[in-house]
């Protein structure tokens, strides 16, 4: 579990990379949200990482092929 100061982080990240998102997109968001997660549980938390992390996740939609 992070603490205070990386939630305030990651909230702060994933709040700018979703800002022009609509409100009813949480699917998006927390697509974001998981791959920063990811990235800090993979021992890589800078401001940089984490924002072209979330930028990615936001390009880049899931799909179910390989």
């Amino acid at each position: 579990m992070p603490d205070a100061e990386m939630t305030a982080l990651l909230q702060a990240v994933l709040d700018e990379v979703c800002a022009e998102l609509p409100p009813w997109d949480t699917t998006t968001r927390e697509r974001v949200a998981e791959r920063l997660r990811n990235l800090v549980r993979s021992g890589r938390s800078s401001v940089d990482e984490l924002k072209r992390a979330g930028r990615d996740a936001l390009i880049r939609a899931p799909t179910m092929w390989p």
